[in-house]
């Protein structure tokens, strides 16, 4: 079988050998038609409604999703207070190691060294997508739960040979695992002809990401500004958290066309997204990094990856997390920090993550997802890209009648007034609250 690409390999990730592939597409691009999200269609069938007679937003399932992969649901991919979020390039070598990534709440890893012991995950509990390194994955490991088949084919190769790649791959692919695949965000652009796009994302996997790692490749500063996204990101708002949870609403664009939806991933860079040092720019900030893995959320995203590398700047590392795990002073033990946070709110509101959302606009400038819980509803909010910070006004649905508004992990409340509105702040771009209101 095939292994996982080396990301190290690549002279900068995301973006790495674009430019071949981008030759070879030359005469394609030149005469091909571009697309928009105008091009795509509105859903046709009439809307499901939930909880407080809201319409469903569409989703792959939430956990019930993971029951068509025997080795998934045996490891509880079913549990609805499980989510994934995953170490990109984390080795272990010990149980020391596996339980301090568990406190930063990292539960998955892809790509480790060959000589990983699985029951070194399995006794801890977590899990790995990938082949199997050595003799001690078997198909009775109980961490072994998915399979990568590569990574950034589309930015590697030409169309026809990249769906081939995968395509022998997957035909090796042991009975019981989940499929996974990460794409450049040339599948999310005009560029690239539509059709090879929509094939990339949805005739592979059982599970999809895209990396572009917003705050800290240079792209977002690039004089003239060029924007080929399929769903629109501006350049004044381009370096912020809304540009995640748009690759999510692209994504999502993409892997519908068939019919069909699977479990969308983000990556979330820790601390930069480039090993070219004439491209560095500056790394994710602590409160950016909770930022763009909280508007992922808003943005229906089913699991979170950590880019653990940082290549580029004055804080190097191939392993981000451990470096901060043995390192008393190490540079970036901020956005570590912020990992942890975010992390572990994520696990504390799985069972409320894991549960189709439903539609409802809260009020001006607010990018918000709702979900209702064992008669409660959640808001998780942010604002809206390009917006200002400051005060914003909640209008609350009809059907949610409490006076009192719990903010979560912020030890305050706020007061709901008599037409069912309360005001909170937001300081930058990059904030979020997640209020709990009984219905």
């Amino acid at each position: 079988m095939r292994s996982v690409r080396n990301p190290y390999a690549t002279a900068t990730r995301g973006h790495a050998l674009r430019g071949a592939v981008l030759g070879v597409l030359l005469g394609l691009v030149l005469t091909a038609c571009t697309f928009s999200v105008r091009d795509y269609p509105t859903e046709a069938k009439a809307p499901e409604f939930g909880a407080l007679g809201l319409p469903l937003v569409a989703w792959e399932g939430g956990p019930a999703y993971w029951n068509q992969f025997p080795k998934a649901k045996a490891g509880g991919w079913t549990d609805p207070s499980f989510f994934p979020i995953v170490a990109w390039y984390n080795g272990v070598s010990d149980e020391k190691e596996v339980q301090f990534d568990k406190s930063l709440g990292i539960n998955t890893y892809i790509g480790m060294p060959d000589t990983l012991d699985a029951s070194l995950l399995d006794e801890a509990g977590v899990f790995w997508i990938g082949r199997a390194l050595n003799e001690t994955f078997t198909a009775e490991t109980k961490s072994w739960v998915g399979y990568i088949l590569d990574d950034e084919v589309d930015g590697r190769f030409e169309p026809k040979e990249g769906r081939a790649h995968l395509q022998e791959i997957k035909d090796q692919v042991p009975d019981g695992l989940f499929t996974y695949a990460n794409f450049t965000y040339m599948v999310l652009e005009n560029d690239l002809p539509r059709d090879a796009s929509e094939k990339y994302i949805n005739d592979y996997t059982d599970a999809v990401s895209v990396d572009k790692y917003w705050y800290s490749i240079p792209h977002c500063s690039n004089e003239p500004y060029r924007d080929v996204s399929l769903v629109p990101v501006d350049a004044a708002s381009c370096r912020s958290s809304s540009s995640y949870g748009k690759t999510m609403d692209a994504l999502r664009m993409r892997d519908a066309v068939d019919g069909k939806l699977q479990p969308l991933w983000q990556f979330i860079e820790n601390m930069g997204g480039t090993d070219n040092e004439a491209a560095f720019t500056n790394y994710i900030q602590p409160d950016q990094l909770r930022g763009a893995v909280m508007n992922s959320i808003i943005h229906e995203a089913r699991g979170i990856l950590y880019f653990n590398q940082s290549f580029a700047g004055p804080c190097k590392g191939s392993n981000v997390f451990r470096l901060d795990q043995v390192l008393p002073n190490f540079c970036g033990a901020a956005q570590v920090d912020a990992a942890k946070q975010v992390n572990n709110e994520i696990h504390r509101l799985a069972p409320v993550i894991n549960t189709q959302s439903l539609e409802f606009g809260f009020g001006k400038d607010l990018d918000t997802m709702l979900k209702v819980s064992n008669g409660d509803a959640y808001i998780f909010s942010m604002l809206s890209p390009g917006s200002q910070p400051g005060k914003r006004q909640f209008t609350l649905p009809e059907g949610v009648s409490d006076r009192n508004v719990e903010v979560l992990f912020e030890s305050r409340n706020l007061e709901v007034d008599s037409d069912g509105r309360f005001t909170d702040t937001f300081k930058g771009e990059s904030a979020y609250h997640i209020y709990k209101v009984k219905l």
